[in-house]
């Protein structure tokens, strides 16, 4: 009994340090695999047998009260000896095993990650890969996140990076919209088209599309006349001729490769940040993290198969445009 009442302790305190971190019960609930009414109970469960409390609570925001904010300080310490005692056991391993964590943000999850972790799978069936979607950029290492798949690098200096790709962006449309309305040559020419946009759920701000004019790097907002949130909706819209819109390369090549769009401005088309891997220097021994590891570099090859294809037909759609320009003259040549 006393052994068990020690277990419900620690698993209390792994439940309030995590709440404490990431500020509600909800977050803490999905780092740790359990329900927000399993975290709650837990905390007060710790609370009953300390006496104390230790959240300040609203039905909006969940904030620690000094006794809490200094027992968070004493249980983060005591967490991160037990993960260092933990990576310690993972090193000695030679086979991967266990549970990997892995973060992505949605789109990067849906279309590189997802449909290759079967063949990551199958290499290593000992391992539970738990993949978990957003861009959401709480404390990775007090998440217990194993690996992080970002779109730049998030300075932390407790974590290792590594660059796996440009995070190239480019226009698209498709071939009806255009076939109506005419391919713009220049950026300039946007004005006088329709566009889709795509706006951050984490701000609200409209993407302001980049383009590589000259040397300079130029940054244009159209006056969209459909913006979203959702990078596939986006992608939807325009296959669907709602007009010219921004996507990045590795959502659109394969919808570009089935003729479904048709790359635009591709000569002025810039990589906007690098899609990077991250995880924490406790994991630069685990087998799972180094598998993992080893596996991305197969996804994201040098140069990417994703930017291959949408420059392959960029090019193939302005060889055609040029042969239709010469055309009449030719003929006439030849008259």
């Amino acid at each position: 009994m006393k052994e068990q009442t020690g277990l419900d302790r620690l698993t209390s305190l792994v439940a309030f340090a995590r709440a404490g971190s990431l500020g509600s019960y909800t977050a803490a609930g999905r780092a740790l695999s359990i329900s927000p009414s399993a975290v709650s109970k837990s905390v007060q469960r710790l609370e009953q047998r300390l006496g104390l409390r230790l959240f300040h609570r609203t039905t909006r925001s969940l904030k620690l009260t000094q006794e809490g904010h200094d027992l968070h300080e004493r249980a983060l310490r005591l967490l991160r000896d037990a993960e260092a005692i933990k990576q310690i056991a993972v090193a000695a391993r030679s086979e991967p095993a266990g549970t990997l964590k892995i973060t992505a943000p949605l789109p990067i999850g849906l279309h590189l990650l997802a449909p290759e972790l079967p063949r990551f799978r199958a290499r290593y069936p000992k391992l539970l890969v738990d993949l978990r979607l957003g861009d959401d950029v709480a404390d990775l290492i007090e998440g217990g996140i194993d690996v992080a798949i970002r779109v730049g690098d998030l300075g932390d200096n407790r974590l290792i990076a590594r660059t796996l790709a440009p995070h190239r962006v480019c226009a698209f449309a498709s071939p009806a919209y255009l076939a109506e309305r005419g391919n713009p040559r220049h950026p300039d020419e946007l004005v006088g088209h329709d566009c889709v946009n795509f706006r951050f759920q984490s701000t609200g701000q409209a993407l302001r599309w980049p383009f590589r004019v000259g040397d300079r790097k130029v940054e244009i907002v159209p006056n969209a006349g459909i913006i979203m949130d959702n990078s596939d909706a986006v992608a939807a819209a325009l296959i669907a001729g709602g007009g010219i819109g921004i996507s990045p390369t590795y959502l659109a090549a394969p919808f570009v490769e089935r003729g479904d769009l048709v790359p635009v401005l591709h000569d002025y088309s810039v990589d906007r940040h690098a899609i990077t891997a991250l995880w924490p220097e406790s994991r630069r021994g685990n087998p799972n993290v180094k598998a993992f590891l080893g596996f991305l570099a197969g996804i994201f090859q040098k140069p990417t198969p994703w930017d291959v294809t949408v420059a392959t037909h960029a090019s193939r759609t302005t060889k055609d445009r040029a042969d239709r320009r010469r055309k009449p003259y030719d003929n006439g040549i030849r008259g």
